[in-house]
């Protein structure tokens, strides 16, 4: 087959522009290459959280108060004998309590300073703390306060 004529008009405009096209290929722009296999999302616009209503009605309570991070002091002999000899004051704590937590709670319920926690968990799941007192405050004068002696 031989050249087609060169007749006026836009479709032979159209079909010439095709041709050039298909001759030189369509894509200019060089395929980005890929250096790994897996296709990562590039990041997108998050907006925070903007509820027409909440979820609960009222806010929950706060579990862990003071009364319930110190359940209450322990009153054994060998609590008795830390208190006399070593100015430490032994309590029962709940499970979850952090030591930080163990010394706010003291701070707030028998306003004492403590210099040093201990903690252990008991076999009936209980956490037992030792709190070692500053020497401006004295274990039995805050023990007799507390009424354990």
């Amino acid at each position: 087959m031989g050249k087609a004529k060169k007749v006026g008009g836009k479709n032979a405009e159209k079909a010439l522009k095709a041709q050039k096209a298909h001759k030189k290929g369509a894509r200019r722009v060089a395929k980005k290459l890929r250096y790994t296999v897996h296709f990562r999302v590039k990041p997108t616009l998050k907006s925070p959280r903007n509820p027409k209503y909440a979820k609960k009605s009222v806010p929950g309570k706060r579990t862990m108060d003071k009364y319930r991070i110190v359940r209450h002091p322990l009153t054994t002999e060998h609590a008795m004998k830390r208190i006399e000899d070593h100015n430490t004051l032994v309590f029962v704590c709940d499970l979850r309590a952090s030591k930080p937590q163990i010394r706010q709670a003291v701070k707030q319920l028998y306003n004492v300073e403590c210099s040093k926690i201990n903690t252990l968990i008991r076999p009936d799941g209980f956490k037992k703390a030792y709190v070692k007192l500053t020497p401006e405050y004295d274990a039995l004068d805050v023990a007799n306060r507390i009424g354990i002696i």
